[in-house]
């Protein structure tokens, strides 16, 4: 079972490995940015963008924000302008921040339903399998915006959970 604490820290995590990305990235071009890589999404601003996406899916489900329509496959072009990505995915860390911080310990057997996309029908799975998703979703996409930056000679942070800061 998941904890609020553990809730709590994976979203400080999720912040402060956002801020280390983002720095990374924005030491590139925009062509460098947008340049296919290989990745799933190809470029390092499609798959932050998938993951702004992505993360935008999973909130409107569990705090009851706005979903950010559209599926997965325009999930890369959801935030073709790199400020503004930038100011949303701060935004949308805060957002995550807060609903983390105002969470209650969640009761044995608790579901999340929604209609899913994906599958194109509607689901019901237990609520902290739906958040450990959450997080695992963040970090799979983060790694592979890591690896991408890493071969442009960009040098994003550390991304070892032990060493995240108390104040992130």
């Amino acid at each position: 079972m998941i904890t609020p604490d553990y809730v709590q820290m994976m979203a400080r995590y999720n912040r402060w490995q956002n801020q280390s990305l983002y720095a990374a990235a924005a030491t590139l071009s925009p062509d460098a940015r947008a340049e296919d890589r290989g990745a799933f999404f190809g470029s390092i601003h499609a798959t932050l963008s998938h993951l702004l996406w992505g993360d935008t899916s999973w909130m409107s489900r569990v705090d009851g924000g706005a979903a950010p329509g559209g599926g997965i496959a325009g999930s890369p072009a959801f935030a073709p302008d790199w400020d503004a990505l930038c100011r949303d995915r701060v935004a949308m860390d805060d957002r995550i921040v807060a609903w983390a911080s105002a969470l209650d310990p969640i009761a044995p057997g608790t579901q999340l339903a929604w209609h899913s996309g994906a599958l194109g029908r509607d689901v019901q799975k237990p609520l902290t399998l739906c958040i450990t998703h959450f997080f695992n979703h963040q970090t799979h996409h983060r790694g592979q915006v890591h690896a991408m930056l890493t071969a442009t000679g960009a040098r994003p942070g550390d991304t070892d959970l032990f060493i995240l800061p108390e104040t992130a």
